[in-house]
């Protein structure tokens, strides 16, 4: 029985690994394609408007 409850944290251990793997692939997969527009492009950022002020400012990174 013990090997059995050891088989399946290895197991919950090993797919939560797992998913936090491709979340983060898919993040800096992200994180590419926007560097890569921005030279495409020759912006030098991307500006989001501050609902308090109006302003629009720079994109902090994630």
């Amino acid at each position: 029985m013990p090997q059995i409850i050891l088989f399946l944290i290895i197991v919950g251990v090993a797919w939560f690994g797992y998913r936090k793997f491709i979340a983060d692939a898919e993040k800096l997969a992200r994180q590419r394609e926007q560097v890569r527009r921005e030279k495409e492009t020759g912006s030098q950022g991307t500006l989001v408007k501050d609902p308090v002020t109006g302003e629009y400012r720079l994109k902090k990174p994630e």
